[in-house]
């Protein structure tokens, strides 16, 4: 997972950044992550807190992870902490256990309140590393139909996949390979960042994890690992044909959130012109789906503009929750 900050001066979003965190190792990694994220986030100051991750396996349940989560937050943090408790506002450390099913992964009601604060009627598609929301914004409001992870998951509003961390066997079963259909090996081989990167479509700096096989990420490793899900040694493709798999399986990614977001623009609550705002580590994975969809694409970045100084547009993108839950607090 990461941990995703933002400083926000005077209503304006002076930084942004992100950083790889091993939470499943307990909340100690949470300390290590923290020293390594640059001064101003360990600098007294009002911080807003949204969290995901309390499902991560160190934790009894989310109830557990988001006590703890919050109770690390108060203790660790310099200044005044308050909780994002999406439908229930900002709430005091001591008062998330109670909270739980509100706080537990609101980061992207987060996200689509600050968007809804701009935009009256869309279709938010936060692209990340691990997941994607499909957030849909009616009169100036998160309208998502679900609002826990298991809900949205039966909506259609999260889809677990994601742009660097998503094992390639949970977008298909089989593909195509010099004229035949073959099964894939299900391993974790190869990742989605391998084949964004062979596309020569992944954010630098978006891959922040590992990689499958603990090796480096250049191209040839990337085709290595690819080669690797349909069985196959490096060798026995081109470069070209390992492109061309890397295309299909990106085109496997976007199909069910092609499925997700039609769904979701069907609501007679949208209008028919409702944009789509773009945002996270995959935003052009999210512009190829507005394509697709024929929607109009607004980038988050040019959305809260007014709020934005000159740091890196990408970053903030990327950091879309930690910069939405500094702006409304």
């Amino acid at each position: 997972m990461h941990v995703k900050a933002a400083l926000v001066e005077n209503g304006r979003v002076r930084d942004a950044v992100q950083a790889p965190c091993k939470l499943w190792r307990g909340i100690p990694a949470l300390d290590e992550t923290l020293s390594t994220l640059p001064e101003w986030a360990r600098d007294e100051a009002s911080h807003a807190v949204t969290m995901t991750g309390e499902l991560t396996d160190c934790f009894r349940d989310r109830a557990d992870g988001v006590a703890q989560l919050a109770a690390w937050a108060a203790a660790k943090l310099k200044g005044t902490v308050r909780i994002y408790a999406g439908r229930s506002g900002f709430v005091a450390p001591d008062a998330a256990e109670g909270l739980a099913a509100d706080i537990a992964s609101a980061n992207w009601h987060a996200t689509a309140a600050l968007v809804g604060r701009h935009v009256g009627s869309a279709l938010l598609v936060d692209i990340g590393s691990t997941t994607s929301d499909l957030i849909p914004i009616v009169d100036s409001r998160p309208a998502a139909s679900g609002y826990s992870d298991a809900e949205r998951l039966e909506t259609g509003e999260l889809v677990y996949s994601g742009v660097v961390r998503t094992a390639l066997p949970a977008l298909a079963t089989h593909a195509p390979w010099r004229g035949r259909r073959t099964a894939l090996m299900a391993e974790a081989f190869a990742t989605t960042a391998d084949i964004h990167r062979l596309l020569g479509d992944l954010p630098e700096g978006a891959d922040q994890q590992h990689s499958a096989d603990l090796k480096g990420k250049s191209i040839a490793e990337s085709e290595t690992r690819l080669a690797r899900i349909i069985g196959r040694d490096h060798g026995e493709g081109s470069s070209a044909q390992w492109r061309a798999l890397a295309a299909w399986f990106a085109e496997a990614q976007l199909r069910p959130l092609h499925d997700a977001a039609a769904t979701l623009l069907s609501r007679v609550d949208l209008p028919e012109d409702a944009p789509l705002v773009v945002c996270g580590a995959g935003a052009f994975v999210a512009e190829r789906l507005a394509h697709r969809l024929g929607r109009r694409c607004l980038a988050f970045t040019d959305v809260i503009a007014d709020g934005l100084t000159d740091r890196d547009a990408d970053w903030v993108s990327t950091c879309g929750p930690a910069v939405a839950v500094a702006l409304i607090a």
